[in-house]
């Protein structure tokens, strides 16, 4: 009982438990209703994400003419030697990993795409895209390694990437240095 209630004589408390004695708790049947919440993903932000990352890594006139064994290289203006030579090395941990093998231009870009996405909202530092060397690929030469230093390139959330180690790929693959978000 709280302290401020009233107290009760005996005979109204007697009277009380008389009538309250064959009363049994009312039982709820109807369920409250169940409101399903909204995703806490904006899903125009995202698709707005979408439309700018498939314009920036559209296919424009500047291509490299790369060979199969021939490395790459490229950092951003402001990116120290000092890093890029930390990242040639390997010495960054990669915390993801992309294999763009046996994919068609196409395909490719859109995995390029959305792993530089999942990379961003996961705040990787670097990562390591495997795209082959193109020995495969005839006269044409590399066909993924061109585009893929091409579309980098385009790219402001990369500061630098370097062609792999020879245990991570060598020629095959390249470190990709990301901005922090």
């Amino acid at each position: 009982m709280k302290k401020d209630a009233p107290k009760l004589e005996p005979s109204e408390s007697e009277l009380f438990r008389r009538e309250v004695a064959g009363a049994q708790p009312v039982r709820q049947t109807r369920r409250n209703p169940e409101h399903a919440l909204p995703s806490a993903r904006p899903r125009s932000r995202e698709a707005d994400d979408l439309a700018v990352m498939r314009e920036l890594l559209r296919d424009g006139p500047e291509e490299l003419d790369v060979e199969s064994g021939d490395e790459l290289y490229h950092r951003q203006p402001g990116v120290q030697l000092a890093v890029m030579r930390r990242l040639k090395r390997g010495h960054y941990r990669c915390q993801a990993e992309l294999d763009l093998h046996g994919m068609v231009v196409s395909a490719a870009r859109e995995a390029v795409l959305q792993f530089l996405l999942d990379a961003r909202d996961l705040d990787h530092r670097c990562v390591r895209i495997v795209h082959g060397k193109g020995l495969r690929s005839g006269h044409r030469g590399p066909v993924l390694k061109n585009k893929l230093a091409h579309w980098l390139r385009q790219r402001s959330e990369v500061l630098a990437y370097a062609s792999a180690r020879r245990v991570d790929g060598g020629t095959g693959a390249i470190y990709v240095l990301l901005r922090r978000n």
